[in-house]
């Protein structure tokens, strides 16, 4: 164990670490905060229209209300995407190892680890499109729900600036630690 090469991991190692990490490729996160500006945005339009709010008294809380949101709304994707990957992974894990080796099933000059290889890739790309996909609708849903509920039922009584604080803060601080736990 003293080498320096027994430290060193193979490029192989490096990308099935990278598939594991919690890290998200720039065109994941750029997808995520995009998304997570679109649906923090919403709450503007409905205090705006329904709790009869001026948008340009309360300019400053929309943009802060919003910027905050949607970093944590965008956090909440990169939490439920992490979990819900490696669950994805393992459900789809058959189908598509037996839709990879039906294509690969010609093709003779390719090794069993080459094949295997093939199938982990694509597991993995699957998992992590699945993942996002499911991770954007589920969060997003539950943001408006949860923004929905302390607007008009819990905080209803409020000023409607103080609503759109406390329920876009609420909504969006309860997501994102809705997404921390491990289930």
């Amino acid at each position: 164990m003293a080498g320096g090469n027994k430290n060193k991991l193979s490029r192989e190692e490096e990308l099935l670490l990278q598939d594991f990490s919690r890290n998200v490729s720039t065109k994941s996160s750029a997808l995520f905060y995009g998304n997570a500006l679109i649906v923090s945005a919403i709450p503007m339009w409905l205090f705006w229209r329904i709790h009869q709010i001026d948008l340009y008294q309360s300019a400053v809380f929309f943009i802060v209300g919003t910027i905050v949101s949607t970093y944590l709304v965008a956090m909440a994707y990169k939490n439920t995407k992490f979990i819900l990957k490696h669950k994805v992974a393992l459900k789809r894990e058959d189908a598509v190892a037996h839709e990879v080796m039906k294509k690969l099933a010609d093709d003779k000059k390719m090794t069993k680890k080459e094949k295997d290889e093939r199938i982990l890739w694509k597991k993995n790309e699957v998992a992590d499109y699945e993942a996002t996909t499911f991770s954007i609708f589920y969060n997003n849903a539950l943001y408006l729900v949860l923004l929905i509920v302390a607007s008009f039922y819990i905080l209803k009584n409020l000023n409607p600036t103080f609503n759109y604080v406390a329920s876009v803060g609420a909504a969006a601080g309860l997501l994102a630690l809705f997404s921390t736990s491990n289930n």
